[in-house]
C-alpha cells in the first residue's frame, strides 16, 4: 500500500496517474501480474521509446516496479504494479502532531509470546529452521533471524520498544506490515479473519483475502519453494483519538486514549487468528527478505506533553 500523508507528499502520484496511456498501462499489469517492456508495448500499441518515459514516470512514483531477468538472450526488464492500495491522507490539519514521533521496526521473528497450531512454520533468508509443522520451532533460537512466519490458527505477540522522552503521552501508534492467510500450499481466495490486540484488547479484525502465490514475491529469495506463501498486502493500522483504522478504514471505535499511555506504558502488540472467528484461515507474517515489501513489522508512535 502506498500511503500520501499529505496532498503536496502525492503530487508524483497523481501526476503519474494524470495520463490515459499510464492507466492504462497499469490496468494492463493488473491483468497481466507482469510483462516485460516489449509485451507490454506490444499491448498497448505504442513504442518502446514512448512506453519507456511513461513507465519511468509510474516507476518514480512508486506504482510500477521495474526489474531485471536474464534470459538466453540477455536482460530484459519485466513490469510490475507495485502497490495493491493508494491511500491519500487529506485531513491534514487534522493530524497528529508530525514533530513528535518516535520510530521502531520490530523482527517478526522476535516475538516475546506465542501459542501457533499447524500448517506452520518459521524461516530466515536463508534457510527453514527446524521442521515445518511443529510448533515447538517457533521457540528455537534462530527465530530472532526469521523472515517469514506462518501459522494456520494461534497467535504471536510483539514487545513494541518505548523510548519515548520523560513526560510524554502517547497519541497515535501506526503500525505496517506485510500479511496474508495460510493455506495448506497457497490459495488466492482463501479469505482468513486477523485480529489486532494492544495491550489485550481486540483493537479490530481485517479479513485477509487469501494465501497469494501465483507469481514470486519481489524480495523472496530464489530458493523458496514456489507452491508455498510468496506475498502478502501491506497493510496500515491506526490507532488514534477518533478510533482504530486499517487502509483509512474504521474497523472499531477503540481510541487511543482507552490505553492511558505513556513513556512508561508497556506495549504489547498481537496477531491473532481465533477459534472463534467466522473465517479460519491462518496467517503469514513477511519479513524485509520476503514477499513484495521490503520491511519488517514497523512501528510509528506520536507523541506528546503530558499536561
Amino acid at each position: 500500500m502506498l500511503h500520501i500523508k499529505n496532498l503536496d507528499d502525492g503530487l508524483n502520484v497523481f501526476k503519474a496517474l494524470g495520463s490515459d496511456v499510464r492507466i492504462n498501462i497499469v490496468k494492463t499489469l493488473l491483468e497481466n501480474k507482469e510483462m516485460n517492456m516489449n509485451e507490454l508495448a506490444s499491448s498497448l500499441n505504442i513504442t518502446n521509446g514512448a512506453l519507456t518515459s511513461h513507465v519511468k514516470k509510474l516507476e518514480d512514483s512508486g506504482i510500477v516496479q521495474v526489474y531485471s531477468e536474464y534470459t538466453g538472450h540477455g536482460n530484459q526488464k519485466i513490469c510490475r504494479v507495485n502497490v495493491d492500495k493508494i491511500l491519500v491522507d487529506v485531513m491534514a490539519e487534522e493530524q497528529v502532531d508530525l514533530k513528535n514521533i518516535y520510530d521502531t521496526e520490530v523482527k517478526v521473528g522476535l516475538y516475546s509470546d506465542y501459542s501457533v497450531f499447524p500448517t506452520c512454520g518459521i524461516s530466515t533468508g536463508e534457510h527453514l529452521i527446524g521442521e515445518v509443522d511443529d510448533p515447538r520451532y517457533f521457540a528455537h533460537a534462530d527465530r530472532v533471524d526469521a523472515q517469514i512466519i506462518w501459522f494456520s490458527k494461534g497467535y504471536v505477540e510483539y514487545q513494541i520498544p518505548n523510548l519515548l522522552p520523560a513526560a510524554q503521552k502517547i497519541d497515535q501508534i501506526t503500525l505496517s506490515a506485510e500479511l496474508s492467510s495460510e493455506a495448506p500450499g497457497i490459495n488466492n481466495e482463501w479469505p482468513s479473519d486477523i485480529n489486532f490486540y494492544l495491550n489485550d484488547v481486540c483493537v479490530g479484525t481485517w479479513t485477509s483475502p487469501g494465501d497469494f502465490g501465483e507469481v514470486k514475491g519481489i524480495f523472496t529469495p530464489d530458493w523458496w519453494f514456489p507452491n508455498w506463501n510468496q506475498y502478502g498486502l501491506l497493510k496500515l493500522l491506526v490507532i488514534n483519538k477518533k478510533g482504530t483504522f486499517v487502509d483509512g478504514l474504521q474497523i472499531s471505535n477503540i481510541t487511543i486514549e482507552d490505553f492511558k499511555l505513556d513513556y512508561r506504558s508497556s506495549i504489547k502488540f498481537r496477531f491473532a487468528v481465533n477459534d472463534d472467528s467466522a473465517n479460519i484461515g491462518g496467517l503469514t507474517i513477511f519479513g524485509k527478505e520476503f514477499g513484495n515489501y521490503a520491511q519488517d513489522i514497523k512501528v510509528r508512535i506520536n507523541y506528546s506533553q503530558i499536561t
